[in-house]
């Protein structure tokens, strides 16, 4: 795909982008918040790639930047939807490989925790009304979010939100699949860090219907030791949408965990709805904070991610565990 002109507006990028394949929708809109001035570029690496699961619907490296526009990351996984690196553009890309097969990862942060603005460094892509190259997850049964975490700075991050110069965010935004009707924020699919019962909490978090209630499985191991500062982590996280069961992973072993909340937020014991998820394409995905539309900050994470996938299906327990080996045997 050619790259877009310098001077297009987000509006022309966008037509661009829908009149071509869908699997370029997320080139389309970049804008300057984007901040892709420069031009350094990653060279691919090849064991990456051989060591990846496969039938990743998303797979990102941050080793292969679009050719062109290296404020994006392409998709190394059947999807094809590349990934906005919003404000930070290609400085996003540092040499910290998550494991032998890696040399570049991915940094997210905080920029200016005493003001009020949207210049946090995270990632995504974001498409009111559904992104079409992310529709092997519309109705989808089972879903499976997995990558390399590095914690690196203050968690949670100050809110600047809020007046308060003491006031924090309630989360730590690690990876997340849009709803199909989500203004950036709420998820199909999520990993992340969230207050529970006011204990910061590892958690896995999923909403089957678009419209409905989220479901919340939360570690009981403290997270801090679940993620220890500035050591690489390997976390996944698996949401079956017909039987409600989700798990954590860390390190390719399960993490013990339970439920927050009782009931049927599903609405799976009632027939609510179809079987699996809503019928609708997400509206995107959020990597190291929300809002990859970059209109306000929240949950903005300091700290790098490698290897990020997200699967239209619940991997099992020894495909993670054998994944984990492979990659971290340099396989």
């Amino acid at each position: 795909m050619d790259a877009p002109a310098p001077h297009s507006s987000p509006v022309d990028r966008l037509l661009t982008a829908v009149s071509g394949a869908a699997a370029i929708v997320a080139l389309a809109l970049v804008s300057s918040a984007c901040g892709g001035g420069s031009t350094a570029q990653a060279q691919p690496q090849t064991q990456a790639e051989t060591i990846q699961l496969p039938g990743a619907a998303v797979f990102y490296d941050f080793e292969h930047p679009v050719p062109g526009d290296p404020a994006l990351e392409q998709d190394q996984g059947s999807s094809g939807t590349p990934l906005m690196l919003v404000n930070g553009g290609a400085t996003m890309r540092v040499q910290d490989g998550a494991h032998p097969g890696s040399t570049m990862s991915l940094q997210t942060r905080q920029v200016n925790p005493d003001a009020a603005g949207n210049d946090d460094w995270k990632a995504g892509v974001y498409l009111e009304g559904g992104v079409p190259s992310l529709a092997a997850f519309s109705g989808v049964e089972a879903v499976t979010i997995m990558g390399w975490v590095k914690p690196m700075g203050e968690h949670p991050a100050p809110n600047t939100e809020t007046p308060d110069p003491n006031d924090r965010y309630n989360a730590v935004g690690l990876m997340g699949l849009l709803s199909g009707n989500s203004d950036g924020h709420a998820v199909r699919a999520l990993l992340e860090l969230i207050d529970v019962n006011g204990t910061l909490r590892l958690v896995a978090l999923g909403r089957r219907l678009d419209p409905g209630q989220s479901r919340t499985y939360a570690a009981n191991t403290p997270w801090e030791e679940l993620l220890p500062r500035d050591i690489w982590t390997f976390l996944a996280a698996t949401f079956d949408f017909t039987t409600g069961e989700m798990a954590l992973y860390r390190n390719g072993q399960p993490i013990d965990g339970f439920y927050t909340a009782g009931g049927d937020p599903w609405g799976l014991q009632s027939g609510e709805g179809q079987r699996g998820t809503s019928a609708t394409n997400p509206a995107g995905i959020k990597i190291g904070g929300s809002f990859p539309q970059n209109d306000r900050e929240r949950n903005p994470f300091n700290g790098r991610f490698d290897d990020l996938a997200f699967f239209d299906r619940a991997l099992t327990a020894d495909e993670i565990r054998q994944y984990y080996d492979a990659v971290t045997a340099g396989q």
